[in-house]
This record gives C-alpha cells, structure tokens and sequence, in this order.
C-alpha cells in the first residue's frame, strides 16, 4: 500500500481506511538480544554495515546484498558514485578497516570486540552492473581485514557468496524472466531464495520448514521515534512482521531489513516486505523482521529514497550519533530489544 497523505489521506479516513498519519507504534515484544541481525540491498546494504560498526553490542550480525564496504563514501557523493558503485577507482578495505579501528577507538562507532561471535554474510550477482562486483568484493576484504589484524576478532565469521549469476536485485525462490535486469521492484525471479539462505547465515539450521507466512504485516508510526525529535528523512509509516510465536510472547530473534533505493514502499508499495521471501522464514525461525522505510526528498537531495550511506543527512551520519542510525536504534528499543 502507497503512503496516503494530506486531502486524500482525509478522504480515506472517512471511508474507514487507515493512513500513514495515524499508524500506531510499535508492540512491545520479548525479543533474544543474541538473536540480532541486520540485512539491507543496495544502500539497504550500505545502511546495514553502518548499523551494525556504529552498534556492534546490539547488532553483531550482517547480511548485505550488492553493498560495499563500511565507510567508502567518506561524505562525498562523488565518491559514492565512483569509487562505491562502479569499483572505479576501487574501494581500499586495508584502509577503510584502518581507519575503522580509529574511529572504534574514539568512540565515532561501536567497540570492535563486540563483533567478535558475529556473522557477516555478502551476497553479490555477477552480472550486477549497478554496484560492480569488485565493490562487493572489497566488502569482504573489509572485515576479513578486521578479523585477521585483531586477535580479538577471530570469531567473525565472514561469508563471501559472489558466484551467483544475478543482476542488482534481490534474487527470490520463483523463477522468470528478470533475474539479468535492475528493475522494479528489485526482486529478481532468480529461483534461489537470498531470504531464506540469510536467514540461514545469521541464526543458523532453521527450526522448521518453511510456508506461507501466517504472522501480522503491521504498519508503525516511523516520526514516533525521531531521536531527540529531529528529522531523520524517513517516511511518517513503515512495517513490521510478527510471527504467531511472536506476538503470543515468546522470546523471538529479530532482523532489521533495509529496502534499497527506489524500492520503498511509497515507490512499489509493499512489495519488497511482501514478496522479498522474509516473512516465511521469521515464522520458521521465530524471528520478528522490521521494515524501516526512506522517503524521497529534494532538500536534502535524495529522489530515490536512498538510506544515508554519504552524508545527506549530516556529516555524523555513519556514526552512534547518525539521525537514522540513532532512529533505528530507538525504534528496535521501542520493539523490546534490551538496553
């Protein structure tokens, strides 16, 4: 469903139908703080690693798709353009995990330790022209860097799956006719489920098989946890799947799943937190799946509803003290995840 606002938000309401304005919060949950994990496409990708170095004591746990490595763009667009999308020059993962551990040191990010039982997990098509191949790959140089250069990281797991043969998108269990193509809404009909074999990498053998999700897709109020009430350039509503498990009060895992650009909902509705394949699999492994949601802007400039990954949000912005990385924070704490 397409974000409703101003007059027809109004007609809808009186015709029963409900609004982004009107979204309630968040359900407070019993969530596992060991059971954490992020996962993001494109700059959905590129938001996930700065979540988690920014936070690594509540989100040890990545899975990025057709992203690169943490830090790339520096603040510049330009950089972000070339060097970040187009390996052109190519990205220096010696030197972004360098200059990771200076800024683990003075507080800019998490304490590098706290990654040290995670998983980071990178998938990547070969035929991916949007963010070239050799992109993704120096993503994985990144943290096997950190892991190889700091005894205390030894235990990172780090999982490079750039054999596959897709395009920009994220490949799904059906099969047709647009895995080779960049297209929207970016779920390439690939006949490999990227979901479920995340899900794999970040919690493990699944309890259970999957089927057809029998959970809540519930929409949320996104500007009810603006941190310190400031703008973090996010749409007013964004989406939550519960697990019946979940909303009975088990202790349920959770993972933060970030849309790439041009592919959140006001742009194609809720196709990426419908069809993406998450839902399935958070039933078979009780785990709660957030959606957080971008929206489009000209000031800043940001027409494609990108995540921050080069600054338009400010110069903090892949640090503890970046708008949304500070707003996903509250929102997962709002959801239940210990402090």
């Amino acid at each position: 469903m397409r974000r409703l606002t101003g007059l027809m938000c109004s007609l809808f309401l009186l015709s029963g139908v409900a609004c982004a304005d009107d979204a309630p919060p968040l359900p407070k949950l019993k969530l596992d703080p060991t059971r954490v994990a992020v996962a993001g496409l494109s700059s959905g990708a590129y938001m996930a690693t700065q979540v988690q170095m920014a936070y690594p004591e509540l989100f040890p746990s990545a899975a990025l798709v057709a992203g690169g490595p943490f830090g790339c763009a520096a603040g510049r667009l330009d950089q972000a353009l070339s060097t970040c999308m187009k390996g052109v020059p190519a990205p220096d993962a010696v030197a972004l995990a360098a200059k990771a551990k200076q800024r683990a040191a003075s507080g800019e990010i998490g304490a590098l330790k706290d990654l040290a039982h995670g998983q980071v997990y990178l998938l990547h098509g070969k035929d991916d022209a949007v963010v070239a191949p050799p992109v993704a790959e120096s993503a994985a140089r990144f943290y096997e860097q950190l892991r190889d250069t700091a005894p205390a990281l030894k235990g990172l797991k780090v999982t490079d799956d750039g054999g596959r043969v897709f395009a920009h998108n994220l490949p799904i269990v059906a099969t047709g006719d647009d895995c080779d193509k960049s297209v929207s809404p970016y779920l390439g009909h690939c006949g490999f489920d990227a979901a479920g074999e995340i899900f794999h990498q970040m919690f493990g053998k699944p309890p259970r098989d999957a089927s057809a999700p029998k959970g809540e897709l519930r929409r949320f109020s996104q500007d009810a946890y603006r941190p310190d009430g400031a703008d973090a350039f996010l749409a007013s509503a964004g989406y939550v799947y519960l697990p019946p498990d979940c909303v009975a009060g088990k202790r349920c895992g959770l993972l933060v799943a970030f849309h790439g650009c041009k592919q959140n909902a006001d742009a194609v509705g809720d196709a990426f937190v419908t069809d993406g394949g998450f839902n399935r699999w958070a039933d078979a492994y009780d785990v709660v799946v957030l959606y957080p949601q971008t929206r489009a802007s000209t000031a800043p400039m940001n027409p494609q509803a990108c995540w921050d990954w080069w600054g338009y949000s400010g110069n903090d912005y892949d640090s503890r003290q970046g708008v949304q990385v500070r707003w996903v924070v509250g929102a997962v704490r709002a959801l239940g995840l210990p402090h």
